[in-house]
């Protein structure tokens, strides 16, 4: 399926919750009709706070306020929290809210994974960040926060945007046909910018785009010609991808991966297993240790590039409903990239070929234990990452 770029937007790099949450509260303060927001995490922080107190004060002047939150994700969130949201009128679902912890139902595995918001109809973000304090597992303020980063659209794909939204809201609300019923009364024109950006919106789900983040950035690979970079917190790579990458770097093209130095889930140490391959073949591998990484962005040949929620392993390529947004834009491409080498330059550690090779037995050997557990879990459910 080829990807479907809408040109005349305009589109904002948000780097972490520093710049993402001020814009998502500005845009649901000017709201006039409705908003809808989609997000795995909905944390009782800080900045968890901050949001539904700015999304209680839309409902109770009168906007509609749809918020759909994953089931396993936020099931931490207490009752009162979720009481106090739908007492000031706040719509409030679970996208499969029964866990399977001790069973392997496939379907309870298909989360929502995608961090997306729409308001009026007129303003979009989509992005990695959930809805969750930086410094989460930090604890320590004096240490970088967390990296991520979303998108603010205005412009010819908000249509499409805000469709998918009402689309999955309305899936989700089937109990309660009051909520199904559009609430987009707010007849704002689509704000199309003259010579603007020209994106994509680019879903992951369980029916019609099971692959289509996937084939994306297969697409983009394939057609490199001089640079890949991608900084991407989850990378368990399938196959296809590997080998993409593998022979993009033979016919000439720097690729560059920036990876999570710090462990966070056990699924983490699993690409540990793929960095012999890529180091023999000449891909250069950096781990970011300073912070945390949730980073899901790329930028090839300085002009393609993608943010979104998708990681590149196969609980997203696989399982979860994912959201990226693919930007086309000399300009946007060179701010992102110049973000993630500056991240790359100041957090990150080279692997080093021979170090590698020759030491890291540990990290090797627990490696291979994780990513066979990975593919033995998957085959158990009847999925293959090996494609």
């Amino acid at each position: 399926m080829k990807t479907n770029f809408i040109s005349g937007n305009n589109i904002q790099l948000l780097r972490n919750g520093a710049e993402y949450f001020p814009a998502l509260e500005h845009a649901i303060n000017a709201a006039k009709s409705s908003i809808y927001l989609q997000t795995y995490l909905f944390a009782d922080d800080v900045n968890g706070k901050r949001i539904a107190q700015t999304l209680k004060n839309a409902a109770l002047r009168g906007i509609t306020v749809n918020l759909l939150l994953d089931g396993f994700g936020c099931k931490k969130l207490s009752k009162k929290f979720l009481l106090d949201l739908e007492l000031s009128s706040v719509r409030v679902l679970f996208y499969r809210q029964k866990i399977s912890p001790w069973s392997f139902k496939k379907s309870r595995l298909r989360r929502l994974h995608r961090k997306v918001a729409v308001v009026d109809g007129v303003i979009a973000f989509v992005g990695g960040i959930n809805i969750i304090d930086d410094y989460l597992q930090n604890h320590n303020e004096s240490k970088p926060p967390r990296i991520d980063y979303a998108v603010k659209i205005e412009g010819a794909l908000l249509p499409e945007i805000l469709a998918s939204c009402e689309k999955l809201w309305k899936h989700m609300a089937w109990k309660r046909p009051d909520w199904r019923a559009q609430s987009t009364s707010f007849n704002a024109p689509i704000r199309t910018v003259n010579n603007g950006i020209k994106a994509a919106f680019v879903l992951r789900d369980n029916i019609q785009h099971r692959r289509d983040i996937e084939r994306a950035y297969l697409s983009a690979i394939h057609h490199a010609k001089s640079e890949i970079i991608i900084a991407n917190a989850y990378f368990v790579p399938g196959r296809n991808f590997r080998k993409a990458l593998i022979d993009a770097v033979e016919r000439g093209v720097k690729v560059t991966l920036l990876l999570q130095g710090r462990k966070e889930h056990f699924l983490m140490f699993a690409a540990h297993v793929f960095y012999s391959d890529f180091l023999k073949h000449g891909i250069d591998i950096f781990e970011y240790h300073i912070s945390y990484m949730h980073s899901k962005v790329a930028v090839i040949d300085r002009l393609w590039t993608t943010v979104g929620s998708s990681n590149i392993d196969p609980f997203s390529f696989l399982l979860a409903r994912e959201a990226n947004i693919i930007v086309l834009d000399k300009t946007f491409a060179e701010t992102l990239r110049v973000d993630i080498l500056a991240s790359l330059n100041h957090g990150a550690r080279a692997v080093k070929p021979k170090v590698w090779q020759h030491g890291n037995r540990l990290k090797r050997a627990v490696a291979w234990v994780v990513y066979g557990a990975v593919r033995l879990f998957l085959g158990v459910i009847g999925m293959s990452n090996d494609r």
